[in-house]
């Protein structure tokens, strides 16, 4: 996801499912929420550091990063609680722990980033902690997420507006059902669907 306003610019989760080139393409700042592959492409993140951007993240992912090359004066860790102003964005950082998948996989580190009003909570059901989330970023399709606790986790939150992500490995009648589904129960509307390069004006 790629937040523009003005010539600021921040881009948080450019993993391997996503399109790179225009995510990464002249970012300084960069969020990432956990270690996995589909939230941080590493070789990619790592060249960007070396060219120039800063990434914000956990202690996992910055060691990756570290260990692909990219600077250390680059990397800065983030925990639960952290505010900060990033790439021109006020980000509060919420959150804790990736999703149980299953038992026998272990847990790793994962935040959430509300950036002016919109929060990514990466792969978790983040609580806002009491703020108004303008926009909920709401992952539809991943091996830990049922999507009756993804109604619920929506309703909880009350956002303004739902926007889809992590849908990469659902099929078209797959994405075509859990968008019906959540926007029937949910109660914040029809879901926003974006593809590649596409976007919102968020306010």
């Amino acid at each position: 996801m790629r937040f523009e306003r003005g010539d600021d610019a921040l881009v948080v989760d450019p993993g391997t499912f996503s399109d790179l080139d225009h995510a990464l393409d002249g970012v300084a700042a960069i969020l990432v929420t956990h270690e996995h592959p589909d939230h941080v492409a590493v070789e990619p993140v790592a060249a960007a550091v070396a060219a120039g951007a800063d990434v914000w993240a956990p202690a996992g992912v910055l060691t990756a990063l570290r260990d692909a090359g990219a600077p250390t004066e680059r990397l800065h860790e983030v925990r639960r609680g952290d505010e900060l102003e990033v790439g021109g964005f006020d980000v509060r950082v919420l959150g804790e722990w990736h999703a149980v998948i299953h038992p026998d996989v272990p847990r790793v580190a994962n935040v959430g980033f509300l950036v002016a009003g919109v929060l990514h909570p990466g792969d978790a059901y983040v609580d806002p902690q009491g703020a108004q989330v303008d926009v909920l970023l709401t992952p539809v399709g991943a091996p830990w997420l049922r999507l009756g606790e993804v109604v619920d986790w929506v309703r909880g939150v009350a956002p303004g507006k739902v926007v889809m992500i992590h849908d990469a490995l659902l099929s078209d009648a797959g994405r075509a059902s859990a968008r019906a589904l959540v926007a029937r129960l949910a109660g914040a509307g029809e879901l926003v669907a974006l593809g590649p390069g596409e976007g919102i004006d968020v306010g």
